[in-house]
């Protein structure tokens, strides 16, 4: 396998561009590889152009870089594993009244699983995209290990934490240590097409970030024959909800009922179809557990350790206490209660450094 040649997955956007040049200028034979994973067609919700990834726009761009870099750059339909194992996904979480987060799977799923076996073919030893975040190996554990980038504001850790040690161990991370100010910069120094190009904010296959909107049109018959159920506050009813897939803890906005102040949704129960409101205090708790977990810079956690454990994407994280930890789960208390505890999202757990120690799917809060 050539330990020089590299597979970058570029999604015509500034990151992706410098990665490349990047490691074009480190002496890396670069291999630019952009992923159709969708298109506006399949999912709706186009804006009044497509601009975003898997845009014909995007693919031009990435080609453009790549060009530029003089390094071969191709279009790989990913279209059929991405559907399987990500959008489904999404479809059945938000049914049975969790709310998903797509980028965890695809980057396991998609971004290395169906890229590894493209660089395989390719006789390429690496993968690398534009995240921020730094990948090191552990001579002492023999492990490899995941760890924040500098960049904290950008810093894309908490979404891969399902990566595998056979996946860290072929991924290269150029922009970790760099600023997004840094990246610019750079990108205007090297000449890229994409160098001003603003980022992409929302989920790629939900556009216009209308969940509903995309759950409608993706399984109306489904969704025709949601029941309604009963919406409560403070063990009254006061109201009917639209339907479980509509809501998600800590939803403020779109409750449909008027209280005289704000209230949040602060359980959902799929098995009863039910809806419990509440006050914002309401969503406070401190026991977390979590399923479907990845260790990634150590083995295991150890009970009785604090960690920083985050629970969603622009969480600062929060210090709590390791309570258990098993092959596949862990469960962890707050030291001080953490606000929305959300079934579904991510909780990932690192140390006081920085370093990913793990990576869940929360399952509850309590």
């Amino acid at each position: 396998m050539n330990e020089k040649r590299v597979i970058v997955a570029m999604s015509g956007g500034v990151d992706s561009s410098v990665a490349a040049a990047i490691l074009h200028n480190q002496g890396y034979e670069v291999i630019g590889v952009t992923m159709k994973t969708w298109g506006f067609m399949e999912v709706g919700g186009a804006p009044k152009h497509e601009s975003g990834c898997c845009s014909l726009d995007a693919i031009y761009d990435a080609k453009n870089v790549a060009s530029k870099l003089g390094a071969p750059h191709y279009t790989v339909d990913f279209t059929k594993p991405f559907e399987d194992a990500v959008i489904e996904n999404f479809v059945e979480e938000y049914l049975n009244g969790r709310t998903p987060n797509p980028c965890v799977i695809c980057n396991r799923k998609i971004k290395w699983e169906e890229l590894l076996k493209k660089a395989d073919a390719l006789d390429a030893k690496y993968v690398a995209t534009g995240h921020y975040a730094i990948v090191e190996h552990n001579p002492r554990l023999n492990r490899y290990s995941l760890r924040n980038g500098v960049d904290a504001k950008k810093d894309q850790s908490y979404a891969l934490w399902g990566l595998t040690q056979e996946s860290l161990s072929r991924t290269l991370f150029p922009l970790g240590r760099f600023t997004k100010q840094d990246i610019r910069q750079m990108a205007l120094e090297f000449d890229l097409k994409t160098a001003n190009k603003p980022d992409s904010q929302e989920i790629c296959f939900v556009a216009d970030n209308n969940y509903e909107r995309f759950l409608r049109e993706r399984i109306p018959d489904v969704i025709d024959n949601i029941e309604s159920g009963e919406m409560t506050y403070k063990g009254k009813k006061i109201g009917n909800h639209k339907g479980i897939p509509f809501y998600t803890v800590g939803q403020r906005k779109g409750l449909g009922v008027a209280l005289g102040k704000p209230v949040y949704v602060k359980k959902i129960d799929n098995e009863k179809n039910s809806i419990e409101l509440g006050d914002k205090e309401d969503l406070l708790q401190d026991i977390l557990e979590a399923d479907d977990v990845n260790y990634v810079s150590y083995e295991k956690l150890t009970p009785g350790d604090v960690v920083i454990c985050k629970i969603r994407y622009n969480d600062k994280g929060a210090p709590a206490e390791v309570l258990e930890s098993t092959d596949k789960t862990f469960k962890v208390r707050f030291l001080q209660p953490a606000s929305a505890i959300t079934p579904g999202q991510s909780a990932v757990v690192y140390d006081q450094m920085g370093y990913v120690l793990a990576g869940g799917v929360i399952r509850s809060g309590q």
